[in-house]
């Protein structure tokens, strides 16, 4: 039984990375099926959550009415090679 209760429940920690991670590209099921049932239980998760998406909505307007167009593809497509890259080596 603590297998399978391993296998669903996420630290903290592990859901907000998956946060994160599902900003930037889709989670797999399993992944995603874990983040939903732990944010059912865990209301600083979910908040984090909606503060995350906030912060991120406001610094992509920031960076548009900063920056021509191909300077913030260009920005927005390398940080998210790092932040993907950072993903990767962390799950190895």
């Amino acid at each position: 039984m603590k297998k399978i209760m391993h296998v669903f429940m996420l630290s903290c920690k592990k859901a907000t990375e998956l946060i994160e991670k599902k900003m930037i590209v889709k989670l797999s099921f399993r992944e995603n099926l874990q983040l939903n049932l732990h944010k059912t239980m865990c209301d600083a998760c979910t908040v984090y959550e909606k503060q995350s998406k906030k912060i991120d909505e406001f610094l992509r307007y920031q960076i548009t009415t900063e920056k021509n167009d191909a300077q913030i593809s260009a920005d927005v497509e390398s940080l998210k090679k790092k932040i993907i890259d950072s993903i990767q080596s962390e799950q190895i």
